[in-house]
């Protein structure tokens, strides 16, 4: 029995059954596994993407907080890197007393990356009211100044004699590596 089939026929079905068997191998062997982990990738991606935008986020919040801090602060953190002078100090304050002396500086130990000086005042001033308005204006001096309790006012003739120590922090230099950027 002869069969009706013709040469190119059979090459054709031969070559197709190749192919056929060669797609279902390529298939089976090497893209449905990798599809899998594609699949996998591509979860871890998403996560990955979703923690990339909550960190922005964060970011964003954390740097617009710190922005707004620093508008708000800005005198306070140009004060800390003023280094204290007593002759300024004395100019600028002599005007709440009727007499203002300042001791000399001695350097405390740094506390927490700024260096802390102790300053003992002596002043005689008309009113208490002199003292508050003192209180007040170094508040917005150039310096970072915490005046210690207890604060000592005594009676003499017409004036009151105040007595206290206050310190002046300022920034270390070493310490400071954001100044320089």
């Amino acid at each position: 029995m002869k069969s009706n089939l013709s040469r190119q026929n059979i090459y054709l079905i031969a070559i197709s059954t190749f192919l056929l068997i060669f797609v279902l191998i390529f298939s089976f062997a090497i893209l449905i596994p990798e599809g899998q982990s594609y699949r996998n990738k591509r979860t871890e991606v998403k996560k990955e993407l979703l923690e990339l935008e909550q960190v922005s986020e964060l970011h964003k919040k954390t740097s617009q907080t710190l922005e707004k801090l620093h508008k708000e602060n800005a005198n306070t953190i140009r004060a800390f890197g003023n280094s204290f002078a007593i002759d300024r100090f004395q100019k600028t304050n002599q005007k709440f007393f009727s007499s203002l002396e300042v001791s000399k500086i001695a350097q405390v130990t740094n506390e927490d990356g700024f260096s802390v000086y102790e300053v003992n005042t002596t002043s005689a001033i008309s009113s208490p009211q002199n003292f508050y308005d003192f209180l007040d204006s170094i508040n917005k001096s150039d310096w970072v100044i915490a005046v210690n309790f207890p604060i000592e006012f005594k009676r003499e003739n017409n004036n009151i004699k105040s007595s206290f120590t206050m310190k002046v922090y300022n920034n270390s230099k070493e310490s400071n590596s954001t100044k320089s950027e």
